[in-house]
């Protein structure tokens, strides 16, 4: 369904990342997908509908492939030496149903030389429970003095969240991690009462990579990209489709690094747009032209490697932030509906990591020398 709401609200369905949620999770199944996009009061919508439920389903259109250069390999090979060796800290499990965020650590080492280092949910609140109570406020005091939005939010939820960063940032010195992919929900709102999203943004803000949802592929696309020459990125949902405009809108609850935003300096804090506890950022991601790219399982018995990429392409254009959270407003490359159809109908994660550093013929070489499949639209 189309997204509803106005400008500035909260993502009231989020339907289309369930939908692409629950494709992948259907392609894991070893079914097919097809795809409709639209509210059922629309006429074509009622026809598609009622086509299938006759037999006749939706075409799989996807967009053209493209084939682009190549980078070089001795480039390519220092980005996987950079890579070898660097440590992921996983917290908790994939939340249920969440296929995307399911990983095989072995096959991360093989092909990438990545660590996983995991920790349980429990483990994590033990720590955060023994952060002492001057370095919550330190870490909330600095946290107010870079973005002063921050003093409209609950000052107890607020020390809650930049608890959370303390006791992330001492395991990640103590395990020497380079990325936190966390589970971040239903626990945190749940049992602590606040919601961590800053506490990630501000990690990365400082040069950790940071993915929700305990989401370890989307963190290794993360830094893959890095590999390659990308500064800092973020790990978004398709949420919307402007088929007549030629674009979608990229969205997260609101971790994004501060820098990444339009204008950095006002980086609003704010409260999760869905559990109205704090800390989650509320401002549009910076503009110009952008990759988009992940790394995904793949259950295709013919590839050894039991990987796959997808890697597209577009441009952030100046846009108020349209969902509540963190939101970029991309013109795709290739046609806005195709590209939404294709992720959909090719069971590819609901995650993908936004670049603003064209990164495409690492990506191309990389997938060469590792024999990854790679699609290109």
């Amino acid at each position: 369904m189309r997204e509803p709401g106005e400008v500035g609200e909260r993502l009231k369905l989020n339907s289309m990342c369930g939908v692409n949620l629950a494709a992948h999770a259907l392609m894991n199944a070893g079914q097919s997908i097809r795809h409709i996009h639209g509210n059922a009061d629309e006429p074509n919508v009622r026809s598609a509908i009622k086509d299938a439920l006759a037999g006749k389903l939706p075409e799989a259109s996807t967009p053209k492939l493209k084939v682009g250069e190549l980078g070089s390999e001795s480039d390519v090979a220092k980005s996987l030496a950079w890579l070898k060796g660097k440590k992921i800290g996983a917290v908790g499990e994939a939340p249920i149903g969440f296929t995307p965020c399911v990983f095989d650590g072995e096959q991360l080492r093989k092909y990438f030389g990545l660590d996983v280092r995991a920790i349980t949910i429990e483990d994590t609140f033990g720590r955060i429970a023994e952060v002492k109570e001057e370095q919550r406020e330190l870490a909330y005091a600095g946290a107010l003095a870079a973005q002063p939005s921050l003093a409209a939010v609950n000052v107890d939820e607020a020390k809650k969240v930049y608890g959370v960063e303390v006791a992330l940032d001492e395991w990640r010195a103590e395990e020497s991690l380079d990325a936190i992919a966390i589970r971040c929900w239903p626990e945190f709102p749940t049992d602590l009462g606040a919601c961590i999203c800053s506490s990630l943004g501000r990690l990365s803000d400082r040069g950790t990579v940071t993915t929700c949802e305990r989401d370890v592929l989307g963190a290794v696309t993360m830094m893959v990209c890095e590999s390659l020459g990308s500064d800092e990125n973020y790990l978004v949902d398709i949420v919307d489709l402007d088929a007549a405009k030629g674009l979608i809108r990229l969205w997260h609850c609101g971790s994004a690094a501060t820098k990444l935003a339009a204008d950095p300096k006002n980086a609003t804090q704010s409260i999760h747009c869905n559990r109205k506890l704090g800390v989650a950022g509320n401002f549009p991601l910076k503009t110009g032209p952008v990759t988009l790219f992940r790394i995904d399982r793949d259950v295709d018995p013919s590839n050894r490697t039991g990987l796959r990429m997808v890697v597209s392409r577009g441009e952030s254009i100046p846009a108020p932030n349209h969902f509540q959270g963190n939101t970029a407003t991309v013109i795709t490359e290739p046609d806005a509906a195709a590209l939404v159809n294709g992720i959909v109908t090719g069971g590819y994660p609901h995650h993908l990591v936004i670049s603003w550093i064209d990164v495409r013929p690492g990506i191309r070489q990389m997938a060469k020398m590792l024999g990854i499949p790679l699609t290109e639209w």
